[in-house]
């Protein structure tokens, strides 16, 4: 992963892994626990050509990797490495701006998130606004909107069901 960088600029060198539209909802959705090709493509609606490239600058710069799950034919999942992983307070902040600046006021909130050591919401910033922890990963339960599960649910054709699940990304 070391490169000959021409810059010491962490913000430069985190933008050329992470600084386009399709790796930070790759990133989502891994985080979602989506972790195969077909359920990315659908809820980040890339082309199949745009998802490919996106996945293997991905595993090359150390973010995800494959992991089999099929021989015949071969397929593989993707998964976060710890790399991978500690981009999750990355997208919790730009879920927080997102919802603070980017939604009209009209709009639920797309994902609730409830706090596990302390059983509150923990509102949109870093850390608890019930217990003033930091959140972290581990220590989140998700449940998606309404309208935002019935957004996904639309991508892939399926029937809507209400996803009750640990939080994996913002």
């Amino acid at each position: 992963m070391k490169k000959e960088q021409d810059t010491v600029c962490p913000i430069a060198l985190a933008q050329r892994i992470v600084g386009d539209r399709w790796t930070i909802l790759v990133i989502r959705e891994l985080l979602l626990g989506n972790h195969r090709f077909e359920e990315i493509q659908a809820q980040t609606q890339a082309t199949p050509q745009m998802l490919a490239s996106r996945l293997k600058k991905l595993e090359s710069d150390g973010v995800i990797e494959r992991r089999p799950y099929n021989d015949r034919p071969p397929r593989h999942e993707y998964h976060l490495t710890d790399m991978g992983i500690a981009l999750h307070p990355v997208l919790l902040a730009l879920r927080a701006w997102g919802e603070t600046w980017c939604k009209s006021k009209k709009q639920e909130i797309a994902i609730h998130y409830t706090h596990i050591p302390c059983g509150k919401n923990p509102g949109l910033g870093p850390t608890c606004k019930a217990c003033g922890e930091v959140l972290r990963r581990q220590d989140l339960s998700a449940k998606l909107s309404k309208s935002f599960d019935a957004e996904r649910q639309e991508r892939t054709g399926a029937p809507g069901r209400r996803r009750d699940e640990e939080a994996q990304a913002g």
